[in-house]
């Protein structure tokens, strides 16, 4: 039996043929439920059961898994194509990114790949993670797309990930991969096995190329993907892969030193069989709590979800530990229970909200049909073993510490009830930030409809350049600033002497590391001082 033991359950599910292409980032994996053209019977597999995995990538030739990555690239990475050249081009000049994106990848790559070379996919599909995020598991759009392969909750829901207040298995590891590789081989066999269609259409959803290959041939226009007119995203998403890609194969070309990726298994799939404490299940496998979030980042609380996935990724070195100690404690013992008496005047709601838990979990917990509660009857409350700072990277966790970077950034924070006639539009303009910041603050999709009575948390910004003192204002220019190559930040902070900090914050830059060529920066500089 291998390292790994991945799950799956296999289900039938009846694709159908586009989908209205709307926001780009919304729509950036949706599948094809949308239309009536003619459907295809496809095969979605899901974690649900263990069943053996043998890993194919013991090849005694290569012990590195950049290596391997180059021996099984299939797609064309030399086409004459501008679009990749100026990818080429920015990736090449920031190799301290692609390093650390290389870093970040160590705990995944080794099963990401292996589960590629498995199915004989082009192995430049492990790198599509680079371009979708960066390889973070947490990364999170303003389009509501989450998780290592960014999938959007309405492409989630089709495919049966399971998303609720425990879990969310468009982070999981193991989950969003195997449903992102059904996914692309789905579109590749769809567009006649043209991948760059394939991967066009995983951006933009496949309606969206279809709509282009139709147009381009109603017009006795080539339908190739370097023919079609496609949302601007797109025309840069699939040159973004053939470069990375490139820059890969080619990197002792480019002097770029990517990150040793030993061709061995990172992490062991550990079937707990119940729900656990994840403070407890790191201290079992001694390991920290960042770490097992690291490698199980679909759990979004305290511990895993009582309902399933019952499997922890449990570093190699430890895993034989962690399932000795697992042995010796019985599931009632692995997850602090609290009794709650209700008093007269009690909600559901309302106990739940104090102690940080929803009404449903409640309810699932104590099995109630409804709402409905009576004084005098005793709650059970799943209760964390540990104080919060234990669970670093719970959703809790990292909520506050992008709101103290927020605070940190001067914003003040706000909070808006939601009246007729308000608009995200509308509320934006009003506190002088954009319809982005504020869906990206709510963990909502610029078109997500608003709801009279909802409750909105706005960052205000704060005071500008723009009102600084009249002697201060004669001074002071305000310029639009095109990013050049070659540029960073500390290098346009030191020519126009301003601070990083006061770039960042005057183009709402605080979450960003980077910027690219072609970027629109504003700068207010001091024309006395500037060079």
């Amino acid at each position: 039996m291998g390292r790994y033991l991945l799950a799956v359950t296999s289900t039938a599910i009846l694709l159908t043929g586009c989908q209205n292409s709307g926001n780009l980032k919304s729509q950036s994996n949706d599948p094809d439920a949308q239309t009536n053209s003619k459907s295809e019977q496809v095969l979605v597999q899901n974690s649900a059961s263990p069943a053996a995995v043998t890993p194919l990538l013991n090849s005694p030739r290569n012990t590195d898994l950049w290596s391997l990555t180059r021996e099984g690239m299939q797609l064309d990475l030399d086409t004459d194509q501008a679009r990749i050249a100026a990818q080429l081009k920015w990736y090449a000049g920031h190799p301290q990114y692609m390093q650390r994106v290389g870093q970040r990848s160590s705990r995944y790559y080794h099963y990401i790949l292996n589960r590629i070379k498995e199915r004989g996919l082009p192995t430049e599909l492990a790198l599509l993670p680079v371009v979708e995020s960066a390889y973070d598991p947490f990364a999170y759009s303003s389009g509501r797309a989450s998780g290592p392969w960014q999938f959007i909750p309405s492409t989630a829901k089709y495919f049966g990930i399971k998303s609720n207040w425990w879990y969310d298995g468009r982070r999981d590891i193991i989950t969003s991969t195997e449903t992102a590789l059904n996914y692309l081989e789905q579109l590749n066999k769809r567009f006649d096995g043209d991948w760059l269609l394939a991967l066009a259409a995983y951006n933009a959803g496949g309606g969206t190329v279809s709509k282009a290959m139709r147009k381009n041939r109603n017009a006795g226009l080539p339908t190739d993907y370097w023919s079609l007119k496609l949302p601007r995203e797109t025309m840069a998403y699939v040159p973004k892969l053939l470069a990375v890609a490139k820059l890969v194969r080619d990197a002792e070309q480019h002097q770029l030193k990517l990150p040793p990726l030993n061709n061995q298994p990172y992490f062991e799939i550990v079937d707990i069989g119940s729900q656990i404490d994840l403070a407890q299940a790191a201290k079992m496998a001694n390991i920290s709590t960042q770490e097992l979030y690291q490698l199980n980042p679909g759990f979004n609380r305290w511990a895993t979800d009582p309902s399933g996935p019952h499997r922890l990724l449990i570093p190699v070195k430890n895993a034989e530990q962690f399932r000795q100690q697992l042995a010796q404690i019985p599931p009632e013992s692995r997850v602090n229970w609290s009794r709650y008496t209700i008093k007269s005047g009690d909600s559901l709601s309302t106990i739940a909200a104090n102690h940080n838990i929803t009404t449903s979990v409640l309810r699932s917990t104590n099995k109630l049909a409804s709402n409905n509660i009576r004084a005098g009857r005793t709650l059970l409350i799943p209760t964390a073993q540990q104080d919060s700072g234990q669970y670093a990277l719970s959703a809790s966790q990292r909520l506050n510490r992008k709101e103290n970077q927020l605070a940190q950034s001067n914003r003040e924070k706000r909070h808006y009830k939601v009246s007729s006639g308000d608009s995200l539009w509308s509320i934006a303009r009003s506190y002088s930030v954009s319809p982005k910041q504020i869906a990206g603050w709510n963990q909502m999709s610029t078109k997500t409809p608003l709801q009279i009575g909802q409750q909105l948390v706005i960052w205000k910004q704060p005071k500008s350049a723009t009102t600084l003192s009249k002697r201060d204002q004669q001074l002071t220019r305000r310029i639009g600033y095109q990013v050049r190559n070659g540029d960073s930040l500390y290098g346009i902070a030191n020519k126009f002497s301003v601070t990083i900090n006061d770039i960042k914050r005057w183009n709402n830059l605080e979450n960003q590391k980077y910027i690219k060529p072609g970027q629109q920066l504003t700068l207010y500089i001091d024309i006395s001082k500037s060079r």
